[in-house]
């Protein structure tokens, strides 16, 4: 008896498909049920409505949003020229920017956090040579526990993703369209914002959408570093291991999934209208 080509295929994901649905699906389903059960086992929507009504609680969702919004600018702004010049300028280098590229993302990110803490702490490289090795300052400053050095820390971890995603794209650009731009009498600089660009919006969308989810959901770095930001990971955090609300905990659990999801569904758009 022969296996039709599709019955094949299904048994070879068989195991992938049952390992998601054990390790990923189940779990996810168990915590989005916890917000809908109340203490008797009948079902709610009361948490939603108290998460979805206060100020409090849209202010941390509201601060979730911006700081990965500021985080995914900069990291895309950061992201391009760095594509740009892997892509274009590299030529024999390009496997070792590469691998520069990609290294931070072979460390642990604790690792990686504690890092911004050897270089940045009081007693840190940088205020050692600022303080001691030059004589520029009279005292320490201040660099731990402040917005900027989270945020850099954040943009250092998700540059990469922008990066890899706009490179792909910009190396299938017809370099025949800027040649073309630049025989009728566009300068470089028009060139590139009417012809390159235009045509790098995808991968720009596509590391946009990747860098904003990650971000959207980044804890440790907040944890380690600081910064005063209050961000729906931390108050998880704090509801599951200070005050033990672990219902009002799933509630914002599956807020964050939902916006997750729809990140990804605005790159699987985003696929589907590059026509992969």
């Amino acid at each position: 008896m022969t296996l039709s080509p599709r019955i094949r295929q299904i048994f070879l994901l068989l195991p992938a498909l049952i390992f998601l649905a054990v390790f990923f699906v189940m779990p996810l389903a168990d915590n989005s049920a916890r917000s809908f059960l109340t203490g008797n086992g009948g079902l709610t929507l009361s948490r939603y409505a108290e998460f979805l009504t206060d100020r409090f609680y849209l202010g941390v969702i509201l601060e979730t949003v911006v700081l990965s919004a500021v985080v995914t600018v900069i990291s895309v702004l950061i992201a391009y020229p760095v594509a740009y010049v892997l892509v274009r300028k590299a030529g024999r280098l390009s496997g070792l920017l590469i691998f520069l590229l990609i290294a931070p993302l072979l460390t642990s990110i604790i690792m990686r956090t504690f890092g911004w803490q050897v270089l940045f702490a009081r007693r840190g490289l940088v205020n050692q040579w600022l303080v001691h090795d030059l004589g520029i300052l009279d005292t320490p400053l201040r660099l731990m526990n402040t917005p900027g050095l989270a945020i850099a820390a954040l943009v250092h971890v998700l540059v990469p993703f922008a990066v890899l995603s706009i490179a792909s794209v910009l190396q299938g650009v017809d370099r025949r369209l800027e040649e073309g731009a630049l025989m009728l009498g566009a300068s470089k600089l028009r060139t590139f914002f009417e012809v390159t660009l235009p045509l790098t919006l995808d991968g720009i969308g596509t590391g946009a959408i990747l860098v904003f989810m990650i971000a959207n959901g980044s804890f440790v770095t907040l944890v380690l570093l600081g910064g005063g930001f209050q961000t729906l990971p931390l108050l998880i955090y704090q509801q599951f291991n200070t005050t033990r609300d672990f219902a009002l905990a799933s509630t914002m659990s599956t807020i964050l999934l939902v916006i997750a999801l729809a990140c990804l569904w605005l790159q699987l758009r985003l696929v589907r209208r590059q026509g992969v």
